[in-house]
């Protein structure tokens, strides 16, 4: 991206959120008088104006590859921004009181790509820990960083009994899930309410009269319900000939 004075002056002036703004006490960088200056704060640049009013700024410090620190000044609450090399400058700034001070040191220490990169990887770093952790982990593997893909944990199956109980010799069929219930003999077939299949019926129970197995007609609700079904039917018809009177 291309900056001129221009895009510089019009980023220093918009309406976009300062970080921090204030007045600080500016050191001159050939002679050592401190100046009064308007400063304001926004992303890794640090603006200064002559008056809080102006409407450009006298100049701008990118603050990338730099340190924070309190220094020795005649000027109270001072401290500097120094840069890594040989012929960079040192910015000296004086705040007007130890609380501004110490708000200043601690939004330009926090104003750099590089600190924001660290508490990204930070972040990061923690938010894998959340994923996999004792607590958010299925299956108790854990993968490095980075190597994160959505898994989805496998619903357990309901486990069936080691022996299945049995009636008159035959096995019933049950699962865990309705293990505390009775057996299903409605003989109705389907599906129940959840859509899950009803197991098959109970074969009919058998006993033994005169040496010959006789078969029981199992007292189920569809075969109960169609034979009242018919006898209501056939007295529902006495009733209406009876309403009816005698045919002439």
């Amino acid at each position: 991206m291309k900056l001129n004075e221009r895009s510089l002056a019009f980023y220093a002036t918009c309406d976009s959120p300062a970080d921090n703004s204030g007045f600080l006490y500016k050191r001159g960088e050939r002679h050592t008088a401190y100046h009064r200056r308007w400063f304001v704060l926004k992303g890794n640049m640090l603006f200064y104006f002559e008056e809080r009013e102006s409407r450009e700024p006298v100049g701008v410090i990118v603050l990338e590859g730099c340190n924070v620190e309190l220094c020795d000044s005649a000027e109270g609450f001072a401290f500097a921004i120094r840069f890594s090399g040989n012929k960079s400058r040192t910015y000296v700034l004086a705040a007007e009181s130890q609380a501004a001070m110490e708000s200043w040191v601690k939004s330009l220490s926090r104003a750099s790509f590089d600190y924001m990169r660290l508490v990204v990887r930070e972040l990061e770093k923690q938010l894998e820990e959340m994923r996999w952790g004792p607590a958010g982990r299925c299956g108790g593997s854990r993968e490095p960083p980075g190597s994160w893909k959505p898994k989805q944990c496998p619903e357990r199956l309901p486990a069936l009994p080691a022996i299945l109980p049995k009636e008159n010799g035959c096995a019933v069929w049950n699962n865990a899930l309705g293990a505390g219930q009775a057996p299903n003999t409605s003989g109705c077939g389907g599906n129940d309410d959840e859509g899950t299949p009803r197991p098959p019926p109970l074969p009919p129970r058998r006993r033994v009269l005169n040496g010959e197995a006789a078969v029981e007609s199992p007292s189920t609700f569809c075969q109960l319900h169609e034979r009242y079904s018919r006898e209501v039917a056939r007295l529902r018809q006495d009733w209406l000939e009876k309403q009816r009177g005698p045919r002439p």
